[in-house]
């Protein structure tokens, strides 16, 4: 029997705040109250944040639709909401595989609800680290054929390790990984929006894990030697998005793109 993993509910929890700002319950008063207050000031942060989960459903729907990818690697799952990857993919092809992968012990204790899937796919979640690359690359090919294309999306995370080479070195880990037809989606938050600005000094004020802002060319660079896909780097609502009679996309400060590795 092992231990339960240890949630600290007294600092505010990325994965939390998240979760409140896209209407969850998965969160404290502690995430609430960091979350009301850079909302207060930044309220382009709740937009910024649907946004993102909104690119991900549009670039796994892609990859499912019309890449025909069959395989998925989430790295940097956070907690379970409305339309995850396995949930995506496998309502457009039920023999689609994903595997989930982080580190975090609150998603850990969540992880029951992300390990459901279609009868004739499958869904896995790794307890792994992002860092440690080739560890988490061995359990994932334990479920995923690494012989065949696969989807790699990192959303929303890589921005919390610093834009330096070693962070590129990672991500480049896992782009090497891939077979040849697989297909990157990533996306993060960039320093284009003063409000964006604020709520990241305030968050790296009051949060244990900090927010490093990128550039747009920052974030262009993680694609360097692959097929960036049309539109590029966008402002993630730009990237495809779905007619509505809503009005056109609204920019916000979470740039993101989809590339095939040759």
């Amino acid at each position: 029997m092992t231990d339960a993993p240890l949630i600290d509910s007294t600092v505010p929890h990325s994965a939390r705040v998240l979760n409140y700002w896209l209407g969850g319950k998965d969160h404290y008063p502690v995430d609430r109250g960091l979350g009301e207050q850079i909302k207060e000031s930044s309220p382009e942060i709740v937009t910024l944040a649907r946004a993102d989960r909104d690119f991900l459903v549009r670039t796994v729907a892609f990859l499912a639709r019309e890449a025909g990818i069959r395989q998925f690697l989430d790295i940097g799952t956070g907690l379970p909401t409305a339309n995850n990857t396995h949930e995506v993919a496998q309502r457009i092809a039920p023999e689609s595989k994903v595997v989930y992968a982080d580190n975090d012990p609150l998603v850990l204790t969540h992880a029951r609800a992300l390990l459901t899937s279609s009868p004739e796919g499958s869904t896995h979640y790794l307890d792994a680290d992002l860092v440690q690359a080739e560890s988490l690359l061995a359990q994932a090919r334990e479920h995923l054929d690494f012989s065949e294309p696969i989807g790699l999306t990192i959303m929303g995370t890589l921005g919390h390790f610093p834009a330096d080479d070693a962070t590129y070195a990672i991500a480049r880990t896992y782009v090497d990984a891939l077979p040849s037809g697989s297909y990157l989606a990533l996306c993060d938050s960039t320093d284009t929006s003063p409000q964006i600005v604020e709520a990241a000094r305030q968050w790296n004020a009051e949060a244990s894990a900090p927010i490093h802002l990128r550039t747009v060319a920052e974030l262009e660079r993680f694609f360097d030697g692959m097929e960036l896909l049309e539109p590029g780097v966008v402002s993630v609502p730009f990237w495809r998005p779905e007619s509505t009679d809503l009005g056109g996309p609204v920019e916000v400060a979470q740039y993101g793109g989809v590339a095939r590795k040759p």
